[in-house]
């Protein structure tokens, strides 16, 4: 048995299809597009060949080094056959399996040595001393790396990513010449630490300096090990370089974790039409997305579909389901353009993470109309100004026919916001639910949106909700604070007629 063949055990446990492995690199385990983590520190290049052994012979090396690529199949035994693709670099080497339906013809030659037993635990996505359990003394820190491009090690950036992620932050903000500053629960607070270096901290590739340089700010995704995937905002500011760095949860939440007012489960069920999820920067519409779209690959036979900036929480797919995963700036260059290719890929659910312009909301409404199911995020503050949003993208001329449109394709509106929790620590989500019902359909299209909330209020058994109502309702529970409640109410007068005297 090849050493390699444990790490191969391991993937295959997990659900997944394919192993990528680098020189200096950390092991990436991926189950149809979606990345899973090994708990396996970076390989050095001794190491690497010690994992590979016969499978990277010296013509085969050779023959990689003149071309640049070879490819091959390796036939592991009981555990199957597998796709390898050796690719040169400058400073290394890259190898990838992926798994095959079938054995090739000329496999490459398994190598007969006892299996190492060396860190080479999966870490569950919910157990923090499995994540851990190497001791990190022992081992060299290993490098993050941003979108599949490493960075060089940066110790000081994932030791202050971990200390965020042990304060339960949900973000980290990072200024040239400032001392760090996270926000727990929505609230800011100062770390103790020194003023920040950011090109320490935060070193870029070549081909991210260049993006930044042209546009002034950045949008990445960063594995940082021993923490797990960040949301990364590079900008310019009057002070230098600033960046902004979410805290993401390893893999989507269930909708039944969410803890929301009113049932979702089946606005997945929907063959068509458009799902908004809308709220405030910050106000969790990523993370109920990728709860709604999670539960759509494990009740359904799908084709997934997502156009991300960038690509935040790991999406598992069942085995009857497939999930494609496009970045904005990397794989796609803007949402209308992915949008626009989505539908030549026959999607069955399409994830589409901001609509920020009149033709990626003109392709979703026509995706929705012509037998998709769209789930997309906006910003606005309810569910009447995401509809009045959505119309007043487009020139005046226009209104009727978009708000027709809209009208049939219109499912479901989630406007949401998080609060902190009355008692302890952490925040609770508040929301209005607005239903595509007939009711509705014709108040959009005649333009009468002022009525929207009226519709909602006498819509209860529809599976509608007020933000008012949902307020209310949580803090007559002790879960929210009356304060924080009419904080982040539309309309206080109506809270107030909730809440008890």
């Amino acid at each position: 048995m090849a050493r390699i063949d444990r790490i191969l055990s391991i993937v295959l446990d997990q659900g997944a299809n394919e192993l990528r492995l680098g020189t200096d690199r950390e092991p990436k385990m991926l189950a149809y597009g979606a990345v899973k983590r090994l708990s396996i520190p970076l390989t050095n290049e001794d190491t690497l060949r010690d994992l590979l052994g016969d499978i990277l012979t010296p013509e085969r090396e050779e023959a990689m080094r003149a071309r640049g690529r070879v490819d091959a199949t390796y036939d592991a035994g009981e555990l199957g056959a597998y796709q390898v693709t050796l690719t040169s670099r400058a400073d290394g080497f890259d190898i990838v399996f992926r798994k095959t339906a079938a054995r090739g013809a000329a496999p490459l030659p398994s190598e007969a040595r006892a299996p190492s037993s060396a860190h080479l635990a999966v870490a569950p996505a919910s157990s923090r001393e499995a994540r851990e359990g190497r001791d990190a003394r022992d081992e060299p820190a290993p490098t993050p790396t941003i979108d599949g491009e490493t960075i060089d090690a940066s110790p000081a950036l994932v030791q202050l990513v971990a200390h965020a992620a042990e304060r339960r932050a949900s973000d980290l903000h990072l200024a040239e010449g400032d001392p760090p500053v996270v926000r727990i629960d929505g609230r800011l607070t100062r770390l103790d630490q020194a003023p920040v270096i950011l090109a320490e901290l935060l070193p870029l590739g070549a081909n991210a300096e260049a993006r930044l340089a042209r546009h002034a700010s950045l949008d990445l995704g960063v594995e940082v090990p021993g923490v797990g995937r960040v949301r990364v905002h590079v900008f310019r500011s009057d002070t230098g370089r600033a960046a902004a760095i979410r805290l993401l949860p390893r893999t989507a939440p269930s909708l039944a974790g969410l803890n929301l007012p009113v049932p979702l489960d089946d606005l997945i069920e929907l063959p068509h039409g458009l799902v908004l999820v809308c709220g405030a920067a910050g106000s969790g519409k990523s993370t109920t997305l990728a709860a709604l779209a999670q539960e759509a690959l494990r009740r359904r036979s799908i084709v997934l579909t997502t156009l991300e900036d960038p690509i935040e929480y790991a999406l598992a797919a069942e085995e009857r389901s497939i999930v494609r995963r496009r970045q904005i700036g990397r794989d796609v260059p803007d949402f209308a353009t992915g949008l626009r290719d989505a539908l030549r890929q026959d999607p069955d659910v399409l994830l589409i993470g901001e609509m920020r312009d009149p033709e990626t909301i003109n392709l979703a409404l026509t995706a929705a109309e012509t037998g998709h199911l769209v789930l997309a995020s906006l910003h606005s503050r309810s569910a009447a100004s995401a509809v009045e949003r959505i119309v007043d993208a487009y020139a005046p001329e226009r209104a009727a026919q978009i708000r027709l449109q809209l009208a049939d394709a219109l499912r479901a509106v989630v406007a949401q916001r998080l609060l902190p929790r009355a008692r302890g620590a952490g925040r609770v989500v508040a929301v209005e639910v607005l239903r595509g019902t007939h009711a509705v359909a014709s108040l959009v299209r005649e333009g009468k949106t002022a009525q929207i909330p009226s519709a909602i209020q006498s819509g209860r058994r529809e599976g509608m909700i007020t933000l008012e109502r949902c307020l209310a309702d949580r803090v007559i529970a002790g879960e929210v604070r009356a304060e924080d409640a009419r904080a982040a109410a539309n309309d206080p007068s109506a809270l107030a007629m909730h809440l008890p005297k």
